[in-house]
């Protein structure tokens, strides 16, 4: 009898976690993920880049049906003023994306950027394996983040976010 309970009490706690595991996919080095703290899914990847010091780099990229969010962190950065509101254009490996876009910086190493959603900006960021940042009158804080397999990525985004519920 005691077996049958143990039995039965790691099968609930198993059947308990498969809705979170359910929640959490990768897509290559890509985290696609609903954390219960968040109200939408979001898709991240964090790599360090040799070329550069071995910097950390992460990307964070989610959006609703109002907004698309990108939050970009970058180790060597030193970012004086959270809150402060940098202006950068945004491109592609190919193309431009926005000019002047809004950056907030939210720690010493982390900017996010939020847009009016939009699908073009969808389409571009799918089709990319660089994401660019140049900040108005800072060369030296501008940045190119690799983003491989981005559209894979956004495609089990959108998935997630089809049945985050």
């Amino acid at each position: 009898m005691k077996r049958v309970l143990l039995v039965a009490g790691m099968l609930a706690g198993a059947l308990s976690a498969a809705p979170v595991l359910a929640q959490q996919s990768r897509v290559g080095d890509w985290t696609i993920e609903k954390r219960t703290q968040d109200t939408h899914c979001n898709a991240s990847r964090g790599y360090k880049d040799k070329d550069d010091e071995n910097r950390d780099y992460v990307i964070v990229i989610t959006y609703s049906e109002k907004a698309i969010v990108i939050v970009m962190i970058y180790d060597a950065w030193e970012w004086d003023k959270v809150g402060e509101i940098l202006r950068a254009d945004v491109g592609t490996d190919d193309a431009g994306i926005m000019k002047k876009a809004k950056w907030e910086v939210m720690d010493k190493t982390t900017v996010r950027g939020i847009f009016e959603y939009d699908q073009s900006i969808m389409d571009r960021l799918s089709k990319a394996r660089r994401l660019t940042l140049d900040f108005e009158d800072d060369d030296e804080d501008s940045i190119e983040m690799q983003i491989p397999r981005a559209g894979e990525a956004l495609a089990a985004l959108k998935f997630c976010e089809e049945n985050r519920k």
